[in-house]
């Protein structure tokens, strides 16, 4: 049978459209795929920021160890009242800075030396401690003052027995005896440029000596009240009595 130019024409039409309707589908997935998304910039404000963190300053440690130092040595009078002084080499002792510091809290954290040094008879035995920065002063020591009574075989005493004084040219912390302790025993504590001592005796006056021939803080000096003229006046008034 003849085929009309028509029906060619809707044959051709019918095989050739349907092979290219999945290759266009095919050519506009490809072209989503390919077109990358563009990335928005961040502003400067939403730019992360690394936080530095600050390293933490160490604490103190306790030193169990101890080295000798000559120059605290030299400190410590050789004689007292009459009376010589031992100063043992730090080998011949096994209390450390770490051991006493604890009596001292926080300032007892900073101990680096010690040194001991006593008389036999009458009994006196001074504690010596060099420390670092920051220096402790004495008004500093007043609360340790118990453990350090405890520390020198004073038991079951409380800060109201210890006194802030000037005694000679110095200002420290004692206590005087009591039915703790025994006659005439007495203890004081001080510190001064880096050093603190702690010393006991049951001789006052050796316990004196032994105390003016240690550094201290200076007691204060006293401001001397104005006069009618203003300069001070040694004459007492007339009024005294």
């Amino acid at each position: 049978m003849p085929t009309s130019r028509t029906d060619a024409a809707r044959r051709l039409r019918a095989v050739g459209v349907r092979p290219l309707i999945p290759l266009l589908a095919c050519v506009v997935v490809l072209g989503a795929c390919a077109a990358p998304t563009p990335t928005p910039t961040p502003s400067p404000s939403q730019a992360a920021t690394p936080s530095l963190t600050p390293e933490p300053t160490p604490l103190p440690t306790p030193l169990f160890s101890n080295s000798p130092d000559p120059e605290l040595v030299a400190l410590i009078p050789t004689e007292v009242a009459g009376r010589a002084v031992q100063i043992p080499a730090t080998t011949d002792f096994s209390i450390t800075p770490g051991d006493i510091g604890q009596v001292y809290g926080e300032i007892g954290l900073r101990f680096r030396t010690l040194q001991l040094a006593y008389i036999a008879q009458p009994r006196l035995s001074l504690f010596a401690m060099r420390m670092r920065s920051p220096f402790a002063t004495t008004a500093d020591l007043e609360p340790h003052l118990a453990e350090a009574a405890r520390y020198v075989g004073i038991a079951g005493l409380h800060r109201e027995p210890w006194k802030l004084e000037a005694i000679g040219d110095h200002v420290v912390w004692w206590r005087p005896e009591d039915s703790a302790t025994l006659k005439g025993t007495r203890v004081y504590t001080w510190a001064v440029d880096g050093l603190v001592f702690l010393m006991i005796g049951v001789d006052e006056a050796q316990n004196l000596a032994m105390l003016a021939g240690l550094p201290g803080e200076p007691a204060p000096t006293p401001t001397p009240l104005p006069s009618a003229s203003g300069s001070p006046s040694s004459e007492p008034s007339a009024s005294a009595s």
